[in-house]
Protein backbone atom coordinates (compact mmCIF):
# COMPACT_ATOMS: atom_id res chain seq x y z
CA UNK A 1 0.00 0.00 0.00
CA UNK A 2 1.19 3.45 -1.02
CA UNK A 3 1.81 6.03 1.82
CA UNK A 4 -1.28 8.62 1.47
CA UNK A 5 -0.93 12.38 0.12
CA UNK A 6 -0.66 14.61 -1.16
CA UNK A 7 -2.02 16.75 1.34
CA UNK A 8 -4.58 19.48 1.32
CA UNK A 9 -4.83 22.04 3.57
CA UNK A 10 -7.96 24.83 4.07
CA UNK A 11 -7.84 27.54 6.89
CA UNK A 12 -11.04 30.26 8.01
CA UNK A 13 -11.63 31.37 11.08
CA UNK A 14 -12.38 29.21 14.20
CA UNK A 15 -16.24 30.17 14.81
CA UNK A 16 -16.72 28.44 10.94
CA UNK A 17 -14.26 25.92 11.14
CA UNK A 18 -17.02 23.02 11.76
CA UNK A 19 -18.99 24.41 9.08
CA UNK A 20 -16.25 24.82 6.24
CA UNK A 21 -15.21 21.62 6.91
CA UNK A 22 -19.04 20.03 6.18
CA UNK A 23 -19.43 21.87 3.42
CA UNK A 24 -16.13 20.59 2.09
CA UNK A 25 -17.27 17.02 3.45
CA UNK A 26 -20.93 17.62 1.42
CA UNK A 27 -18.70 18.35 -1.96
CA UNK A 28 -16.62 16.03 -1.96
CA UNK A 29 -17.89 12.76 -0.58
CA UNK A 30 -19.44 10.19 -3.24
CA UNK A 31 -23.04 9.64 -2.16
CA UNK A 32 -23.56 6.28 -3.80
CA UNK A 33 -20.65 4.84 -1.02
CA UNK A 34 -20.54 4.83 2.54
CA UNK A 35 -18.51 7.48 4.79
CA UNK A 36 -16.43 6.21 8.09
CA UNK A 37 -16.65 8.73 10.67
CA UNK A 38 -14.37 8.61 13.74
CA UNK A 39 -16.73 8.28 17.04
CA UNK A 40 -15.36 7.75 20.29
CA UNK A 41 -12.17 6.47 19.05
CA UNK A 42 -14.21 3.72 16.84
CA UNK A 43 -14.77 4.18 13.26
CA UNK A 44 -18.08 3.82 12.09
CA UNK A 45 -19.78 3.53 8.21
CA UNK A 46 -22.78 5.12 7.66
CA UNK A 47 -24.70 5.83 4.22
CA UNK A 48 -26.16 8.95 5.08
CA UNK A 49 -24.86 12.31 5.74
CA UNK A 50 -27.03 13.58 7.76
CA UNK A 51 -25.91 10.76 10.17
CA UNK A 52 -22.22 11.22 9.42
CA UNK A 53 -22.78 15.02 10.11
CA UNK A 54 -24.32 14.53 13.45
CA UNK A 55 -21.03 12.43 14.38
CA UNK A 56 -18.99 14.45 13.43
CA UNK A 57 -20.56 17.54 15.16
CA UNK A 58 -20.57 15.40 18.14
CA UNK A 59 -16.84 14.57 17.94
CA UNK A 60 -15.84 17.78 17.40
CA UNK A 61 -17.88 19.39 20.19
CA UNK A 62 -15.70 16.80 22.81
CA UNK A 63 -12.51 18.06 21.00
CA UNK A 64 -9.95 18.50 19.70
CA UNK A 65 -11.05 17.12 16.27
CA UNK A 66 -13.74 15.90 14.11
CA UNK A 67 -12.87 13.44 10.83
CA UNK A 68 -13.94 10.98 8.13
CA UNK A 69 -13.23 8.43 5.58
CA UNK A 70 -14.51 8.37 2.23
CA UNK A 71 -14.67 8.13 -1.58
CA UNK A 72 -14.13 10.77 -3.71
CA UNK A 73 -15.11 10.73 -7.78
CA UNK A 74 -12.69 13.60 -9.08
CA UNK A 75 -14.21 15.10 -11.70
CA UNK A 76 -11.67 15.16 -14.39
CA UNK A 77 -10.31 11.51 -13.99
CA UNK A 78 -13.64 10.40 -13.03
CA UNK A 79 -11.89 8.15 -10.53
CA UNK A 80 -13.09 7.17 -7.21
CA UNK A 81 -10.34 7.82 -4.61
CA UNK A 82 -10.77 7.25 -1.06
CA UNK A 83 -9.18 9.97 1.43
CA UNK A 84 -9.57 11.31 4.68
CA UNK A 85 -10.30 14.63 6.18
CA UNK A 86 -9.97 16.03 9.57
CA UNK A 87 -10.61 19.14 11.59
CA UNK A 88 -9.39 20.72 14.37
CA UNK A 89 -10.90 22.68 17.82
CA UNK A 90 -9.38 26.39 18.09
CA UNK A 91 -7.39 24.89 20.90
CA UNK A 92 -6.04 22.09 18.89
CA UNK A 93 -5.54 23.90 16.00
CA UNK A 94 -2.63 26.03 17.72
CA UNK A 95 -0.75 22.80 17.97
CA UNK A 96 -1.31 21.13 14.30
CA UNK A 97 0.42 22.14 11.10
CA UNK A 98 -1.68 20.78 9.07
CA UNK A 99 -5.07 22.55 10.72
CA UNK A 100 -7.75 23.81 11.20
CA UNK A 101 -8.71 21.53 7.94
CA UNK A 102 -6.84 18.85 6.34
CA UNK A 103 -7.27 16.47 4.03
CA UNK A 104 -5.10 13.47 2.15
CA UNK A 105 -5.64 10.84 -0.41
CA UNK A 106 -4.93 7.80 0.74
CA UNK A 107 -3.12 6.19 -1.78
CA UNK A 108 -0.35 8.59 -3.01
CA UNK A 109 1.31 6.30 -5.91
CA UNK A 110 -2.34 5.95 -7.42
CA UNK A 111 -3.23 9.78 -7.31
CA UNK A 112 0.24 10.92 -8.94
CA UNK A 113 -1.09 8.43 -11.69
CA UNK A 114 2.32 6.86 -11.09
CA UNK A 115 1.80 3.69 -12.83
CA UNK A 116 0.01 4.25 -16.54
CA UNK A 117 -0.98 1.45 -18.93
CA UNK A 118 0.10 4.04 -22.67
CA UNK A 119 -0.27 3.38 -25.97
CA UNK A 120 3.09 4.27 -27.22
CA UNK A 121 2.18 3.75 -31.01
CA UNK A 122 4.89 4.19 -33.64
CA UNK A 123 6.99 6.67 -31.70
CA UNK A 124 9.97 5.97 -29.68
CA UNK A 125 9.56 5.78 -25.89
CA UNK A 126 10.00 8.90 -24.07
CA UNK A 127 10.56 9.88 -20.48
CA UNK A 128 9.70 13.38 -20.84
CA UNK A 129 6.72 12.75 -22.46
CA UNK A 130 5.40 9.91 -20.14
CA UNK A 131 6.39 12.73 -17.40
CA UNK A 132 3.98 14.94 -19.19
CA UNK A 133 1.09 12.48 -19.50
CA UNK A 134 1.27 12.10 -16.13
CA UNK A 135 0.53 15.84 -15.47
CA UNK A 136 -2.07 16.08 -18.01
CA UNK A 137 -3.86 13.37 -15.97
CA UNK A 138 -3.05 14.75 -12.42
CA UNK A 139 -3.27 18.54 -13.38
CA UNK A 140 -7.33 18.78 -13.06
CA UNK A 141 -7.78 16.64 -10.41
CA UNK A 142 -5.66 17.89 -7.90
CA UNK A 143 -7.04 21.46 -8.48
CA UNK A 144 -10.50 20.14 -8.15
CA UNK A 145 -9.54 18.43 -5.04
CA UNK A 146 -8.04 21.91 -3.50
CA UNK A 147 -11.18 23.66 -4.63
CA UNK A 148 -13.88 21.42 -3.35
CA UNK A 149 -11.74 22.03 0.01
CA UNK A 150 -11.31 25.34 0.23
CA UNK A 151 -14.66 26.55 -2.41
CA UNK A 152 -17.34 23.96 -1.93
CA UNK A 153 -19.95 26.66 -2.18
CA UNK A 154 -20.02 30.87 -2.39
CA UNK A 155 -19.65 31.65 1.13
CA UNK A 156 -16.23 32.35 1.25
CA UNK A 157 -15.41 30.58 4.99
CA UNK A 158 -11.72 29.57 3.96
CA UNK A 159 -8.89 32.72 2.91
CA UNK A 160 -6.52 30.36 2.20
CA UNK A 161 -5.55 26.86 1.14
CA UNK A 162 -2.78 25.01 -0.23
CA UNK A 163 -1.35 21.06 -1.26
CA UNK A 164 1.48 19.43 -0.78
CA UNK A 165 3.63 15.88 -1.40
CA UNK A 166 4.44 16.30 2.12
CA UNK A 167 2.54 15.95 5.03
CA UNK A 168 2.56 19.73 6.89
CA UNK A 169 1.44 23.17 6.04
CA UNK A 170 4.72 24.70 5.22
CA UNK A 171 5.54 28.21 3.40
CA UNK A 172 3.82 28.63 0.44
CA UNK A 173 6.03 28.88 -2.22
CA UNK A 174 7.44 25.55 -1.08
CA UNK A 175 3.94 24.25 -1.66
CA UNK A 176 2.56 22.95 -4.99
CA UNK A 177 -0.31 24.21 -5.23
CA UNK A 178 -2.52 27.30 -3.20
CA UNK A 179 -5.66 28.83 -3.17
CA UNK A 180 -6.69 32.61 -2.23
CA UNK A 181 -10.09 33.76 -1.71
CA UNK A 182 -9.37 37.10 -3.16
CA UNK A 183 -6.74 37.00 -5.50
CA UNK A 184 -6.01 40.74 -4.31
CA UNK A 185 -4.18 38.64 -1.89
CA UNK A 186 -1.78 37.01 -3.70
CA UNK A 187 1.25 38.70 -1.51
CA UNK A 188 0.00 36.75 1.38
CA UNK A 189 1.70 33.64 0.01
CA UNK A 190 4.98 35.37 -0.06
CA UNK A 191 4.27 37.06 3.62
CA UNK A 192 3.51 33.59 5.08
CA UNK A 193 6.57 31.90 3.39
CA UNK A 194 8.54 34.45 5.27
CA UNK A 195 6.74 34.18 8.48
CA UNK A 196 7.07 30.08 8.23
CA UNK A 197 10.90 30.41 7.31
CA UNK A 198 12.13 33.59 9.40
CA UNK A 199 10.26 33.34 12.84
CA UNK A 200 10.03 29.42 12.54
CA UNK A 201 6.08 29.92 12.81
CA UNK A 202 3.20 27.51 11.48
CA UNK A 203 1.37 28.82 8.56
CA UNK A 204 -1.83 27.47 9.89
CA UNK A 205 -1.28 30.30 12.93
CA UNK A 206 -0.82 33.42 10.43
CA UNK A 207 -2.92 32.40 7.40
CA UNK A 208 -5.74 34.76 8.42
CA UNK A 209 -3.60 37.61 9.05
CA UNK A 210 -4.81 40.74 7.07
CA UNK A 211 -2.21 41.99 4.49
CA UNK A 212 -1.37 44.94 6.61
CA UNK A 213 -0.69 42.84 9.79
CA UNK A 214 1.84 40.83 7.45
CA UNK A 215 3.45 43.62 6.22
CA UNK A 216 4.03 44.81 10.14
CA UNK A 217 5.46 41.38 10.57
CA UNK A 218 7.76 41.56 7.98
CA UNK A 219 8.32 44.90 8.82
CA UNK A 220 9.74 43.82 12.45
CA UNK A 221 12.41 41.43 10.87
CA UNK A 222 16.16 43.05 10.02
CA UNK A 223 16.87 44.98 7.65
CA UNK A 224 18.40 42.79 4.89
CA UNK A 225 17.46 39.86 6.49
CA UNK A 226 17.26 36.48 4.22
CA UNK A 227 15.58 33.42 4.56
CA UNK A 228 16.37 30.34 2.44
CA UNK A 229 14.07 28.44 0.18
CA UNK A 230 15.40 25.48 -2.09
CA UNK A 231 14.28 24.61 -4.95
CA UNK A 232 14.33 28.02 -7.11
CA UNK A 233 16.50 28.63 -10.16
CA UNK A 234 19.93 29.58 -10.36
CA UNK A 235 18.77 33.10 -9.18
CA UNK A 236 17.62 33.31 -6.44
CA UNK A 237 18.00 30.40 -3.69
CA UNK A 238 16.47 33.23 -0.62
CA UNK A 239 13.67 35.67 0.14
CA UNK A 240 14.66 38.97 1.39
CA UNK A 241 12.73 41.04 3.67
CA UNK A 242 12.77 43.57 1.15
CA UNK A 243 11.31 41.91 -1.68
CA UNK A 244 8.07 40.61 0.36
CA UNK A 245 8.07 44.51 1.59
CA UNK A 246 8.07 45.55 -2.14
CA UNK A 247 5.87 42.54 -3.37
CA UNK A 248 3.00 43.57 -0.45
CA UNK A 249 3.54 47.34 -1.79
CA UNK A 250 2.78 46.36 -5.40
CA UNK A 251 -0.62 46.12 -7.45
CA UNK A 252 -1.86 42.66 -7.68
CA UNK A 253 -2.72 43.07 -10.74
CA UNK A 254 0.84 43.54 -11.99
CA UNK A 255 1.66 40.70 -9.64
CA UNK A 256 -0.75 38.08 -11.10
CA UNK A 257 0.53 39.27 -14.45
CA UNK A 258 4.00 38.65 -13.79
CA UNK A 259 2.55 34.81 -12.65
CA UNK A 260 0.90 34.20 -15.74
CA UNK A 261 3.61 35.21 -18.00
CA UNK A 262 6.41 33.29 -15.82
CA UNK A 263 4.15 30.12 -16.03
CA UNK A 264 4.64 29.83 -19.89
CA UNK A 265 6.36 26.21 -20.10
CA UNK A 266 9.76 25.68 -21.00
CA UNK A 267 11.75 24.61 -23.62
CA UNK A 268 11.68 20.70 -22.46
CA UNK A 269 8.71 21.01 -21.64
CA UNK A 270 7.50 22.44 -24.92
CA UNK A 271 9.61 19.27 -26.82
CA UNK A 272 8.06 16.57 -24.79
CA UNK A 273 4.24 18.27 -25.87
CA UNK A 274 3.79 16.81 -28.96
CA UNK A 275 4.48 13.33 -28.09
CA UNK A 276 3.03 13.36 -24.97
CA UNK A 277 -0.07 14.72 -26.63
CA UNK A 278 -0.18 11.75 -29.39
CA UNK A 279 -0.03 9.56 -26.49
CA UNK A 280 -2.85 10.36 -24.36
CA UNK A 281 -5.00 10.83 -28.02
CA UNK A 282 -3.92 6.85 -28.78
CA UNK A 283 -4.95 5.87 -25.10
CA UNK A 284 -8.26 7.58 -24.63
CA UNK A 285 -9.01 5.99 -28.00
CA UNK A 286 -8.45 2.47 -27.00
CA UNK A 287 -10.01 3.14 -23.76
CA UNK A 288 -13.57 5.26 -25.62
CA UNK A 289 -13.38 2.08 -28.55
CA UNK A 290 -11.18 -0.62 -27.43
CA UNK A 291 -9.43 -0.36 -30.77
CA UNK A 292 -6.09 0.91 -31.18
CA UNK A 293 -1.92 0.16 -30.79
CA UNK A 294 -0.96 -2.32 -27.83
CA UNK A 295 -0.27 -0.70 -24.72
CA UNK A 296 2.66 -1.18 -22.29
CA UNK A 297 3.12 -0.42 -18.35
CA UNK A 298 4.70 2.76 -18.07
CA UNK A 299 5.96 4.08 -14.33
CA UNK A 300 5.87 7.73 -13.69
CA UNK A 301 7.74 7.54 -10.38
CA UNK A 302 11.31 6.50 -11.76
CA UNK A 303 14.30 8.62 -10.78
CA UNK A 304 14.34 10.12 -14.59
CA UNK A 305 10.60 10.80 -14.50
CA UNK A 306 10.64 12.28 -11.31
CA UNK A 307 14.01 14.51 -12.33
CA UNK A 308 12.44 15.70 -15.43
CA UNK A 309 8.99 16.83 -13.36
CA UNK A 310 10.67 18.25 -10.48
CA UNK A 311 12.81 20.82 -13.17
CA UNK A 312 10.36 21.33 -15.81
CA UNK A 313 6.82 20.38 -15.30
CA UNK A 314 5.26 24.25 -15.89
CA UNK A 315 2.66 26.17 -13.57
CA UNK A 316 -0.82 26.99 -13.68
CA UNK A 317 -2.30 30.46 -12.58
CA UNK A 318 -6.35 30.21 -12.23
CA UNK A 319 -8.10 32.55 -11.90
CA UNK A 320 -11.55 31.99 -10.36
CA UNK A 321 -14.96 33.16 -11.45
CA UNK A 322 -15.31 34.07 -7.78
CA UNK A 323 -12.60 36.42 -7.70
CA UNK A 324 -9.79 33.69 -6.09
CA UNK A 325 -6.98 32.14 -7.61
CA UNK A 326 -5.00 28.77 -7.70
CA UNK A 327 -1.19 28.61 -8.61
CA UNK A 328 -0.40 24.97 -8.90
CA UNK A 329 2.24 22.50 -10.59
CA UNK A 330 3.27 18.90 -9.81
CA UNK A 331 3.56 17.45 -5.91
CA UNK A 332 6.80 16.85 -7.16
CA UNK A 333 7.91 20.33 -7.90
CA UNK A 334 7.08 23.93 -5.87
CA UNK A 335 5.85 27.01 -6.53
CA UNK A 336 9.23 29.21 -5.81
CA UNK A 337 10.50 28.72 -9.32
CA UNK A 338 7.08 30.50 -10.83
CA UNK A 339 7.65 33.56 -8.05
CA UNK A 340 11.36 33.59 -8.83
CA UNK A 341 10.79 34.66 -12.30
CA UNK A 342 7.52 36.75 -11.82
CA UNK A 343 9.30 38.54 -9.42
CA UNK A 344 12.98 39.19 -11.00
CA UNK A 345 10.27 40.24 -13.96
CA UNK A 346 8.83 42.80 -11.34
CA UNK A 347 12.47 43.43 -10.77
CA UNK A 348 11.52 43.03 -6.92
CA UNK A 349 14.16 40.68 -6.58
CA UNK A 350 17.79 41.75 -6.33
Amino acid sequence: MSESGPSFFAWCDAAQTLDAFLAALSALVDPRLPICVRKDGTLTDTTSMDEAVEMIRSEFAEGPAGGALFDVMLSASKRIFPCSAYCYTEEAGRDVSAGPIDMSTCDQRRFLCSYLELAWGRGPRSIEAEAAVAWHLLRDDLEDLLLRLCAPDASGRVRTGACTNGGDWIAPVRMCATYNADARDIARDLALSWLQRHDKEMVSRNAGLSLEELRARVEAAPAGARVPLKGGSERAHSLSRETVLKALATPPSALLEALEAAAAPDEAWRAAEPRAREILALTSQIAETGEGPPTWAVHTDTRAHVRFLRKHAPFHVRRLAGGGVILATHPFRSLWPLWVDALFSLGLMP
